[in-house]
C-alpha cells in the first residue's frame, strides 16, 4: 500500500494562492499516475487533476483549468498542485491518491485509484 501525506492546505483570501504537497515516505511515487481530488462540504468528491508516470502528461477538471498547474519533483518523492486565483468554491478537502496500474492517460475518475492520503483543508473566504 502507498502511504500518502497530503500538507501545504489552509485558508486563503479570494484571488490568493496555495501549493498542496503530496508525498509517500516508503514508496517511490515516480512509478503512479497521482491524482489529486477534493470534497466539499456537502458535495460529492471530485476529481481536481493528474499526471502521468510515464511522460508527466496531466489532465484538468474544467472547473480548475488555467488556474491550477499539477508537477512532481522526482528528487523530493513529492507531487505539487499549485492553485492560484482561488475561489471560495474551491473550498474543500483536497485529496491525493495513487493509480498503480498507471493507465495512459491519466484520469481524474477516482474509481481507478488504489491509495489514499488522508487529506488537507484548503478554505477561501474573507
Amino acid at each position: 500500500q502507498v502511504q500518502l501525506v497530503e500538507s501545504g492546505g489552509g485558508w486563503v483570501q479570494p484571488g490568493g494562492s496555495l501549493r498542496l504537497s503530496c508525498s509517500a515516505s516508503r514508496s517511490t511515487l515516480e512509478d503512479y499516475n497521482i491524482g489529486w481530488f477534493r470534497r466539499a462540504p456537502g458535495k460529492e468528491r471530485e476529481g481536481v487533476s493528474c499526471i502521468s508516470y510515464r511522460d508527466d502528461t496531466t489532465h484538468y477538471a474544467d472547473s480548475v483549468k488555467g488556474r491550477v498547474t499539477i508537477s512532481r519533483d522526482d528528487r523530493w518523492n513529492t507531487v505539487y498542485l499549485q492553485m492560484n486565483g482561488l475561489k471560495p468554491e474551491d473550498t474543500a478537502i483536497y485529496y491525493c491518491a495513487a493509480d498503480k496500474r498507471a493507465s495512459w492517460p491519466c484520469s481524474i475518475e477516482s474509481i481507478i485509484y488504489d491509495d489514499w492520503g488522508q487529506g488537507t483543508q484548503v478554505t477561501v473566504s474573507s
